[in-house]
């Protein structure tokens, strides 16, 4: 009997081992790479480097995009532009990320939107060049878009 206690206790205590390592085990980058790099053109609100910064969890993704080169054409509020980030798919058509998250920015700041939501598909590989940045701040219209590839690649979403 003592020794039926002590086998399922032993079974108990390795089970709940198994299952703390799972749980601090790391978790794998589900899409790579999880930041890129774009040259834009935003007219006459300015151009340059632009950073991408993408997450994944199962289908949904969410892109974040900074640019010290692109200027805040007046001052925000915080999650006050409208923003509609389209990348082009490799497969053919077009994955949309869309949001009202921004921090504040006072007219002249770089440029932060997101982060903005859309829904991947395990295997979707997504480059700006060829899509845009729509954003809409008080009535403004601001088209970004690359002037060519993304770097170090597309995203490639798991």
């Amino acid at each position: 009997m003592t020794g039926k206690r002590t086998a399922t206790g032993a079974a108990l205590a390795a089970g709940a081992l198994a299952v703390a390592g799972l749980a601090f085990a790391p978790t794998a980058a589900a899409v790579t790479p999880q930041t890129a790099t774009i040259n834009a053109s935003c007219g006459i609100f300015g151009g340059g480097a632009a950073t991408l910064t993408a997450t994944q969890s199962g289908t949904s993704a969410t892109v974040t995009l900074t640019s010290s080169a692109v200027k805040a054409p007046v001052a925000v509020a915080a999650d006050s532009i409208t923003s509609k980030l389209t990348l082009v798919k490799a497969s053919g058509g077009t994955t949309v990320f869309t949001g009202t998250k921004n921090p504040a920015m006072a007219a002249g700041d770089p440029v932060s939107a997101g982060p903005l939501s859309g829904t991947v598909a395990s295997g979707d590989s997504l480059e700006a060049y060829g899509g845009s940045l729509q954003m809409t701040i008080f009535g403004i219209n601001v088209t970004c878009t690359a002037t060519g590839k993304q770097s170090p690649g597309p995203f490639v979403f798991d």
